[in-house]
């Protein structure tokens, strides 16, 4: 397995890479920046890429099986999001690689009572414009003329441990007993490594909470 993953030095991006390398699959991290990297392994290459190029997408995805966007735009910028989920397409398409997989947003999952996550009275203010970019941008995969796959979040993710356990949803939020939806950095990037093996949710979005 050859995978190729923007985003690779961010948090989620980081683990991902972790992960993937853990299953000795060969692993490019596509950075703006490749002195970001400071992870070394024989199962690791470091290319420097712009995601918003979509010629730069094409160039460095070939040969590869599949591409993993962990990419996030800054703070401010949300509409790059949009600009980026294009260029990946379109980059995904000329390079041949067979699939692509998305680490989405978890505002446009589904409540309990139907409402969308990022629609409740409890959803931060200042993350809204993100969330909504999220949205956005799953409905350009959804139209999408390539094998996509977008993994949403529980309502929040943080840095933790490495259980292996967790539960699989499809639009609507995972929670637990109390109400809770949550799952580590570290579980997410088990669950979406697990489906660029399996591709049980080929051309359609889950979700992974406890």
């Amino acid at each position: 397995m050859k995978v190729i993953i923007f985003g690779a030095t961010g948090t989620i991006g980081k683990a991902l890479v972790k992960e993937a390398i853990k299953r000795k699959y060969e692993v490019t991290a596509a950075v703006r920046d490749p002195q970001r990297v400071t992870e070394q392994n024989e199962y690791l290459t470091v290319v420097q890429a712009d995601i918003l190029n979509p010629n730069s997408v094409t160039e460095v995805a070939k040969g590869h099986d599949a591409i993993i966007s962990a990419y996030g735009p800054k703070f401010g910028a949300e509409e790059e999001l949009l600009e980026a989920t294009r260029s990946l397409l379109e980059g995904t398409r000329r390079s041949g690689a067979e699939r692509i997989l998305v680490v989405g947003g978890a505002g446009s999952l589904k409540t309990e009572n139907g409402e969308r996550l990022m629609d409740t009275a409890e959803f931060p203010e200042e993350v809204k414009p993100l969330a909504a970019a999220h949205a956005d941008a799953l409905e350009l995969y959804r139209a999408a003329d390539v094998d996509w796959t977008y993994c949403s979040p529980a309502g929040i993710i943080e840095p933790g441990k490495r259980t292996g356990q967790f539960r699989i949803g499809l639009d609507h939020l995972v929670v637990d007993e109390l109400g809770h939806s949550r799952i580590s950095v570290e579980d997410y990037a088990v669950a979406l490594i697990d489906e660029l093996v399996e591709g049980e949710f080929v051309n359609s979005r889950f979700t992974v909470g406890y």
